[in-house]
């Protein structure tokens, strides 16, 4: 896990025509994607092969990546930070609990950031596995270029789910998701960039990493 400072972030909605100032209070946030290595361990289904073990998980959908953060939250001796219920498809954030969560739609963003207006943070080929040098696969973390708070993959590689919900008065109860994944653009791996899905959605250039309030 990687320490965030404090700080604000400018936010826009570009369908909407909007933008806002978060204020983002300090958080930890994991320097790497969530690996199927782990995400299978965690969960108590089998380990993949090895060659696949580094690699973000994906195929996970938004509850998957809840259910992951409540169970690494109690394997950890943390509180869990929700309160699940999958046949009605509730979740609610615990306030106040330090177990493991998914971040903020606010906190992706500033963390992805990291302090820089640009919105990808270094050359694109450097920091990024996106359509032009992915060969049309995920690849291990950690192999790029990390940005300036040491975090890695944070564009490009698998798309991440955010806590947030993206507008529920159009979409509902669809989640957002940030980063843009392996078989995106360059203009698709950028720090502004939201994308939404219903919390059940699945595919293989979706994944998540995991935050922790301080």
């Amino acid at each position: 896990m990687v320490s965030i400072p404090s700080g604000e972030i400018s936010l826009r909605d570009d369908r909407k025509k909007t933008k806002w100032i978060t204020q983002v209070q300090s958080f930890e946030l994991s320097k790497f994607l969530i690996t199927k290595e782990l995400y299978c361990q965690v969960m108590s289904i089998p380990q993949p092969l090895p060659c696949e073990a580094r690699k973000p998980v994906e195929n996970v959908s938004w509850f998957d990546a809840v259910l992951f953060c409540n169970t690494l939250s109690i394997l950890s001796g943390l509180e869990s930070c929700y309160l699940v219920n999958i046949d009605s498809e509730r979740v609610e954030l615990i306030s106040n609990a330090k177990g493991y969560r998914l971040p903020t739609d606010a906190e992706w963003e500033y963390a992805c950031r990291a302090g820089s207006r640009a919105v990808q943070y270094g050359n694109i080929d450097d920091i990024a596995w996106f359509e032009g040098n992915s060969q049309d696969t995920t690849h291990s973390v950690g192999l790029k270029v990390p940005n300036s708070f040491g975090l890695f993959d944070m564009l490009g590689n698998v798309w991440e789910w955010c806590w947030d919900i993206y507008d529920p008065e159009v979409y509902g109860a669809y989640r957002v998701f940030r980063g843009g994944g392996w078989c995106d653009s360059s203009r698709g791996c950028l720090a502004s960039n939201r994308r939404r899905s219903h919390p059940t959605y699945k595919v293989d250039d979706l994944g998540f990493r995991i935050a922790r309030s301080c």
